[in-house]
């Protein structure tokens, strides 16, 4: 896959150089900013597939951690049930009161 978008970057970059020369070559702006924006699609998809690579490798380790507590048969919220005191009658009973 990063072959692919490696090649698909690199003929980007070549596209937009080719677009910026002619640019200078006949002195005209369109083709500068044409140049410019294919330039920056290229930074755009490169800067796109490092975020979601990181993302993948994120869901990845997640979802091994979620098997491994399926593994072990462990409930998924098991912190989120915590022991209350059985004197918590109201939601202010259950937080910690400064002195």
């Amino acid at each position: 896959m990063l072959l692919l978008i490696l090649t698909i970057v690199i003929a980007l970059v070549a596209w937009a150089l080719r677009l910026m020369e002619q640019a200078v070559k006949g002195q005209e702006f369109s083709l500068m900013l044409a140049g410019f924006l294919v330039a920056s699609s290229a930074a755009a998809l490169m800067g796109v597939y490092f975020l979601m690579g990181n993302y993948m490798i994120y869901m990845d380790h997640a979802g091994q951690q979620m098997s491994t507590m399926e593994a072990l048969d462990i409930p998924y919220f098991t912190y989120a049930s915590a022991t209350l005191p059985e004197s918590a009658n109201t939601l202010n009973d259950w937080f910690v009161q400064p002195d």
